[in-house]
């Protein structure tokens, strides 16, 4: 074990005790995870924590206990494997060893000859989750905040018998939407309902009694008064449902991700292979996908989202920040009405609306009822949390109910103009306190607060469609943005549960201005002749989630022509202005069905004699994007190149194991390339030198 030591592990110890348990003729052993942090710190496994496990499994079985049971810490299980450790492996042979270790010490629970139990009475990912899978029998808490295998959205695959267990536990249509489908949707983590009803778990519990429940039920197994009974799993359609998945990874990911291809191996090994068979099978993939560029931007990427993402640079003290007791939102369209819902839900205070008429107030207050009607009826929401929304969202066609709010957001149409005659007529009306915030995608913030008595009181507050699920949120700072007004806007993103990050006030801020860059390439290409096949599936080899054409048609051809506009207006050398994406936006038709090209849309283009191959525009892209991206580093529009990475991420959607964008700018070389230097030191988000 000593050449796995990993020395800067916070190992989670496994706590034994002796339980007697109602009904049973001798003490059950409960081994509680356990690393000494509260649930800010989770459990994890590394070499420690694993040695740790071993032992007190030994220790368990020599009392001859009626049944053993795995549980967690308040709130947390595991997990997983502890990532911090694994860019220190030295080399491929370390690599096999801690995949070999984990297997063995889990397996003892799989192999044991007296009942074993996973009380999971917490959040349970990765490693955390294969532990319980390995045990015979589950309970789980209706309170577990979060369960999932997401090991292929790092670049790694599930590999402490994951790929083989849940399969035939669940079946292989379920198993592969827990190990590759869901990694690869924004990391989507199951629920325990959705968990107990895939069979994931035995029998789901509440979690105020849970512990004594679950030995309750536990020793009700024991007894033979309990009887588990787990539907037979149709191997039949195993290969029709893995030739499926694998022509999905292709459409979607283009061979992009190795460790995605890896896990889809494992899950057609699991179908007739013995465990010992698929397990060295997965220490296997695990040593190879340790080594490989995509898990280090994985891994890079992860740190962004849990760390940085939680401790936004250059955010004022959050000691400034002012109280918020009600929330104004000019405007009642379906962003706004997202907005009031959002607020709402988690701010718990008053949310108002207000519109131009009492139409469109009544459209967006009826938005926001639908929308909690249908939580409740698909259970995502009791009746009385549903009670309590309808009476904190109101509109009004009077701006005067505004008055007394200490936070307003606009979101009316993207004209500075409109914006500036919003706030002219609020600052009559608000507190000289209250923050004037703004959904604006592009525009100045600097310039919509300029002819205002407060301008330091107007900050930038840039949501991602859809408000609900896209996790960033854009806090840009005016010249005059005083640090009480931003950081009541940091404290506010924070309740809303969005990771913000601190932008300058500068054209299109981060995420639009690179995507309007890096779409102006594709469509600059379009204009010189390149067919929309070719520069719809030029960048397939990045593996990003969406195309450019099916991008451009979820933002909008008209909204896309706007900012481009408007970042033409103050770079014209860098972003065109193309009359063929003006054609399409009046023409108001889709330019993709069904990932394919509308041919009607194709006949309205007008276009050059000078096409581009696949891998020319490919490179026009990415060096647009180095480009653009050292350019906003070296105006300040945020502090560090992390922060540009965490932006494309959260509110683009861009994988995991690019890292974001500048990672793979280091990687393909483009960096140096273009701009004469990396934007991240080597081995940060790569392989060490």
């Amino acid at each position: 074990m000593s050449a796995l030591a990993a020395p800067n592990e916070v190992v989670t110890r496994a706590l034994l005790r002796q339980v007697n348990v109602p009904g049973l003729d001798r003490p059950a052993a409960l081994i509680t995870l356990d690393n000494g942090f509260d649930h800010t710190k989770p459990n994890s496994f590394g070499p420690g924590g694993l040695t740790s496990l071993d032992e007190a499994i030994t220790a368990a079985l020599a009392a001859d206990p009626a049944f053993v049971a795995v549980t967690g810490k308040p709130y947390i299980f595991c997990v997983g494997a502890d990532l911090t450790s694994l860019p220190q492996l030295a080399d491929r042979e370390q690599a096999l060893e801690i995949g070999r270790l984990g297997h063995r010490v889990f397996a003892r629970l799989k192999e044991s000859a007296v009942p074993t139990f996973a009380f999971v009475n917490g959040a349970a990912m990765g490693g955390g989750l294969e532990l319980a899978l390995h045990c015979h029998y589950r309970t789980l808490s209706g309170g577990a905040s979060a369960l999932a295998l997401p090991e292929v959205s790092l670049g790694l695959v599930p590999g402490w018998g994951g790929t083989q267990l849940l399969p035939n536990l669940i079946g292989i249509p379920a198993a592969t939407q827990v190990i590759l489908q869901n990694p690869l949707m924004q990391n989507k983590m199951l629920r325990p309902k959705q968990a107990a009803e895939l069979g994931i778990a035995d029998v789901l519990l509440e979690p105020a009694d849970f512990l004594e429940r679950s030995l309750e039920w536990a020793a009700g197994v024991v007894r033979g008064e309990v009887t588990v009974n787990r539907p037979e799993v149709d191997k039949d359609m195993w290969a029709g449902v893995l030739y499926f998945a694998r022509q999905t990874l292709d459409q979607r990911l283009h061979g992009a991700v190795p460790a995605a291809y890896r896990a889809l191996d494992l899950l057609e090994t699991a179908k007739d292979a013995d465990f010992a068979t698929g397990t060295a099978a997965e220490d296997e993939a695990l040593a190879d996908l340790v080594f490989s560029e995509e898990l280090r931007s994985g891994l890079y990427a992860f740190d962004l989202v849990q760390r940085r993402a939680k401790r936004p640079a250059g955010a004022p003290d959050r000691g400034l920040a002012r109280p918020v007791t009600k929330v104004g939102i000019v405007g009642a369209g379906l962003m706004a009405s997202q907005l009031a819902l959002l607020f709402a839900r988690r701010l718990q205070v008053p949310v108002v609306m207000t519109d131009l008429d009492q139409a469109r107030v009544d459209k967006g207050v009826g938005y926001v009822h639908t929308q909690v009607e249908k939580a409740v009826s698909k259970g995502r929401m009791d009746k009385g949390t549903a009670a309590k929304l309808y009476g904190l969202v109101s509109g009004s066609v009077d701006k005067g109910a505004l008055g007394d709010a200490d936070f307003v957001i606009e979101a009316v149409f993207e004209d500075l103009t409109v914006k500036k005659q919003v706030w002219a007529e609020l600052e009559k009306i608000v507190s000289p306190e209250a923050v004037l915030a703004t959904n604006t995608s592009s525009l100045s913030i600097t310039a919509m607060a300029e002819e205002l008595e407060h301008p330091e009181r107007v900050v930038g507050f840039h949501f991602f469609n859809p408000v609900a699920v896209l996790p960033l949120l854009e806090i840009v700072r005016g010249e005059r943005t005083d640090d009480a007004s931003l950081a009541t806007a940091f404290a506010v993103g924070k309740q809303l549960k969005k990771s913000s990050v601190l932008v300058k006030d500068a054209p299109a801020f981060v995420v639009n201005r690179l995507l309007t860059r890096f779409l102006g390439t594709v469509f600059a290409a379009v204009d010189a002749g390149t067919p929309l096949e070719v520069a719809n599936a030029a960048l397939d080899p990045l593996g990003l989630p969406m195309r450019p054409l099916a991008l451009l048609q979820l933002v909008g051809p008209a909204v896309a022509h706007h900012v481009g506009g408007t970042l033409h207006a103050t770079f014209p050398d860098r972003f065109s202005v193309s009359e063929n994406l003006k054609r399409i936006a009046d023409s108001g038709q889709p330019i993709v069905v069904d990932d394919r090209i509308n041919e009607d849309v194709a006949k309205l283009l007008v276009v050059g004699d000078a096409p581009l191959t696949a891998e020319q525009l490919r490179q026009n892209a990415l060096d647009a994007l180095a480009q653009e991206t050292r350019l906003m580093l070296d105006e300040g529009v945020v502090a560090e190149a992390q922060d540009i990475d965490l932006c494309m991420l959260l509110g683009a959607g861009w994988p995991f194991h690019l890292g974001g964008v500048t990672p793979y700018l280091d990687r393909t070389g483009t960096s140096e390339r273009v701009t004469g230097r990396r934007f991240l030191p080597r081995g940060a988000a790569s392989l060490p030198a």
